[in-house]
C-alpha cells in the first residue's frame, strides 16, 4: 500500500529570492498590534515574511525595502538591528 508523500511547504526568501522548505527559513512577523518581531516558533498570529538565516539576505531585503512592503508597515532601524543580532546567534 503506497501512501502519498507528505508535501513540505516552501517559502521564498525575501533576500535572495530562492525557495526553501518553510522550517529552514526565519519568519519575521507583524503582530495584530503592529509590532515587528522574529517568530522562532512559526506559530504566532499575524502577517509573516520569510528570510534565510544569513545576515546578507536580511541586508538585501532591507536595502530594497522588501520586508516593509511584505509586512505593509515601516520598520525602525532598531528592529533591523535586533533581528540581525538574533540571526548571528
Amino acid at each position: 500500500m503506497n501512501l502519498p508523500e507528505k508535501k513540505i511547504p516552501e517559502r521564498k526568501c525575501l533576500g535572495c529570492g530562492e525557495h526553501f522548505p518553510k522550517n529552514i527559513l526565519v519568519r519575521i512577523l507583524r503582530t495584530p498590534s503592529g509590532d515587528v518581531v522574529l517568530d522562532t516558533t512559526g506559530k504566532l498570529s499575524g502577517r509573516g515574511a520569510y528570510i534565510c538565516k544569513k545576515t546578507c539576505c536580511l541586508k538585501k531585503a532591507k536595502k530594497a525595502a522588501r520586508l516593509e512592503r511584505s509586512l505593509d508597515c515601516s520598520i525602525p532601524e532598531d528592529i533591523y538591528a535586533k533581528i540581525e543580532g538574533e540571526l548571528q546567534q
